[in-house]
């Protein structure tokens, strides 16, 4: 009889210890893989962020759909910025071996770096043209975007966005 009521409990273990397993391994293969990083740094103040929730083709080109709705995302993180202030991007090897670019109000970069690192002047970022009397003002608040590009240069890989705030 012992040995009975041993033998069931022995099985309850092991069903309680299989599911347990099934479940750590559905909930394992519900997290996203990690995205590479983006950094944005004003002073000694750093905020780093992986590509935003959806917009990280993994090495492949995004949708355009999916571009279109990464671009207005709401980014995540903040940084404030002074007057005259450099901003500086950093990404991960993996971004810049793609080659990335920069976006704010309008394309900031000429051409795609592969660099991990850029610096910018912040008033650069902060303005934005008046498309009909060609003056330039200053915003308080600019999200920049940062862009891998996919393959050939053609189409995009993932997208980093950042809120910058001018600090009065």
């Amino acid at each position: 009889m012992t040995a009975a009521l041993f033998s069931r409990g022995k099985g309850r273990r092991a069903v309680t210890a299989a599911c347990a397993v099934s479940l750590g391994l559905v909930v394992l293969s519900a997290c996203d893989k990690p995205t590479p990083l983006a950094t944005v740094t004003v002073g000694s103040n750093s905020v780093t962020a992986e590509a935003n929730k959806g917009c990280y083709g993994d090495g492949k080109d995004l949708s355009s759909k999916k571009f279109k709705a990464c671009l207005t995302a709401e980014p995540e993180k903040t940084v404030k910025v002074a007057a005259g202030e450099k901003v500086r991007i950093g990404v991960d090897p993996e971004i810049a071996d793609s080659g990335w670019g920069l976006i704010a109000n309008n394309p900031v970069m000429a051409e795609a770096s592969k660099e991990t690192y850029r610096s910018f002047d912040s008033d650069t970022l902060f303005a934005k043209q008046n498309p009909q009397t060609g003056q330039t003002t200053l915003q308080k608040k600019v999200t920049i975007t940062i862009a891998e590009l996919g393959k050939s240069g053609q189409g995009v890989k993932g997208i980093w966005r950042f809120t910058l705030e001018r600090d009065s």
